[in-house]
Formats: structure tokens, sequence, C-alpha cells
């Protein structure tokens, strides 16, 4: 009877253990499912705080954009509630103000596309200066995709870059764009030869 007794005693005192780690594990299972998106909106702590950066960006972007769309595109947010899951929360698509509705960025033409991804570099070196304690990106590099724009978006596109070199920034554009060429104060120019290949330094202040 003695050790029946002491074995009824043990077992309550186990169940009591696992009555407290059940309660200590509803509190902590809890946090890790929503952390890891598996509860509430679905969506993971890591992408919530991604998109919450992604919105500064995209203020920045917007205004750049507006500028060289002649203020028919706004970027934004992909939020669509109703189909939450943890990989969610991080896609774009573009409010157009001819249609008055959002669409898929995806939808954009080649020209508009390369309008949309120099905004969005832009608006990530806007805020990376402002969140960073003083760091300045004094230079900035755009690799070609100035064939794809038609004369008006080439002219909005090339304005918005001298905006950023009046500021202080130098700017480098890297091009076979004849029309865009022209309108650099400063170039460097590469031509090929059977030879190798030769550079040469352009300057347009003075035309």
């Amino acid at each position: 009877m003695t050790r029946l007794g002491d074995t009824k005693e043990n077992l309550v005192s186990k169940q009591t253990e696992m009555a407290d780690l059940d309660a200590k594990y509803r509190v902590v299972g809890t946090l890790a499912d929503v952390a890891c998106g598996l509860k509430g909106s679905k969506i993971s702590l890591q992408r919530y705080i991604l998109g919450v950066l992604l919105d500064d960006v995209l203020v920045q972007s917007t205004q750049r954009l507006m500028k060289m769309s002649d203020g028919r595109y706004e970027l934004r947010r992909k939020l669509d509630p109703s189909k939450g899951n943890k990989a969610s929360g991080l896609d774009l698509e573009v409010y157009d103000d001819y249609s008055g509705e959002s669409r898929s960025v995806s939808t954009l033409s080649g020209g508009e596309s390369f309008l949309a991804a120099l905004s969005l570099a832009l608006g990530l070196s806007d805020v990376v200066q402002a969140q960073t304690g003083g760091i300045q990106i004094d230079m900035l590099f755009v690799d070609e995709g100035f064939g794809t724009l038609d004369s008006e978006a080439l002219e909005l596109a090339v304005s918005t870059l001298v905006e950023l070199q009046q500021s202080g920034r130098m700017v480098g554009v890297i091009s076979h764009v004849s029309e865009l060429k022209e309108q650099l104060d400063v170039r460097i120019d590469i031509t090929k030869s059977q030879i190798g290949s030769s550079f040469s330094l352009v300057s347009n202040a003075a035309n």
C-alpha cells in the first residue's frame, strides 16, 4: 500500500508539472507560430519587418516615379488579406492614374519597368542614407536600360539624374543611346578596334 501511495503521489506531481509545461508552451508556441506566419495574418515576422522597410522605400520611390512618368504611376505594396500566407507581403503593384486602378508591375512595358527600377534604386538610396546615421551615398551608376525609353520618358529620366547631380552626387551612366550621350556634360567614349579598345574624354559643357 505504501508503494502504491508513493506511485500515486508521483503521478499527481508529474501531472501538475505537465500542466505547467503545457501552459508555458501555449504562450511560447503561439508566439512562435505568429512569428513564423502560421497564425493571425499568416505573414512571418521577418517579412513584416521587411514590409515596413519596403514601405519607407516606396514612399521615396513613388516621388521619383511620379515625376518620371509625368504623374501617371505610383508604386505600392500589394496587401491582400484574403490570400495571406507567410510568403506574402512584399509583392509590388503599380497604381495607374490613367485607369484609376492598381495592377501588377509585370504589366509595365520595358521602358516603364526601367523607370520603376530606377525609382526603386533611388528610393532605396534615400532610405539607406536616412537610416544609417550619416552615411552618404555620393556616387550612383546606372547601367543601360535607357534604350527602352521613348524621347519624353528619356527626358524625364535624365532630368531626375541631373537633379541628383546638382544635389551633390556623382552620377555615372553606362549607355549606348546617342541621344543620351549628347545630354551629358562630360562622358568617356569607348572605341573598339582590331588592336584593342581606347577611350577618350568628351566634354559638352562648352557646347
